[in-house]
């Protein structure tokens, strides 16, 4: 009772097929198949021991301190 019979599944899938037609399916799968590997490829990307996350620069900026001479406010600029 709970499984279906084979000929349960291959009207099952005439009717699939009947309605999106062969190559619209062809195409669904492909785009599927090209995501999956996407996938896959950006999570070895991001566990390849090896790489950081982020180049050395932009995890510890390094500040230089310029002395620079306090601008005037115009206050200042007025006085003379």
């Amino acid at each position: 009772m709970g499984s279906f019979s084979l000929t349960h599944w291959l009207v099952v899938i005439l009717v699939i097929v009947l309605l999106f037609g062969r190559g619209r399916i062809s195409d669904l799968m492909g785009d599927f198949a090209k995501g999956i590997n996407s996938f896959k490829k950006g999570l070895n990307d991001d566990a390849a021991p090896g790489n950081p996350a982020a180049p050395p620069s932009l995890q510890n900026p390094q500040v230089t301190q310029n002395p620079q001479t306090p601008a005037k406010s115009p206050v200042e600029d007025a006085r003379g």
